[in-house]
């Protein structure tokens, strides 16, 4: 094994690359007695287990404002609120290649698959834990959600 404080430079920022790009809070190497820390932004714990599926939670409460760009309006809107089960990041499709497994106006019951949150590398499909039509999805494909944000509204 090599000794942990012979590492040079470029090893130490590629390392801090990588915890940049995948938003670590941090990573420690350690050897024995030495170790190294790099530490990234502050992010929220992950949740303890995390479902292959996770059915979703729903409420019928106005959706808070979800800012979407300077110069639009809050906007409240009544409906079954899909928010997002856990941190991580939202996919409306099964691969860049497939077609969304929902659109704005397709119907959908209760268990279907209505998106993917990759968290932690493992992709959890969401299901619907109603039936509804789709009114809104107030995300865009590959942006970064967190634990309990207000992602689709269904009627």
């Amino acid at each position: 094994m090599s000794e942990i404080y012979n590492i040079d430079i470029k090893t130490i920022e590629k390392i801090a690359d990588i915890v940049s790009s995948r938003e670590l809070s941090e990573i420690t190497i350690q050897d024995g007695e030495k170790s190294v820390t790099i530490k990234g932004k502050k992010c929220p714990p992950p949740p303890p287990a995390m479902p292959v599926s996770v059915p979703m939670g729903t409420t019928s409460a106005p959706l808070p404002s979800v800012p979407v760009s300077e110069n639009k309006t809050e906007d409240t809107t009544s409906g079954n609120i899909v928010k997002s089960p856990i941190v991580g990041t939202f996919y409306a499709a099964p691969s860049p290649d497939k077609p969304a497994f929902v659109k704005v106006g397709d119907k959908v019951k209760k268990g279907d698959v209505i998106m993917i949150i990759e968290s932690m590398k493992l992709m959890n499909e969401i299901q619907s834990d109603f039936d509804g039509v789709v009114d809104k999805i107030l995300v865009s494909d590959g942006q970064a959600v967190e634990y309990d944000q207000p992602v689709m509204i269904i009627k």
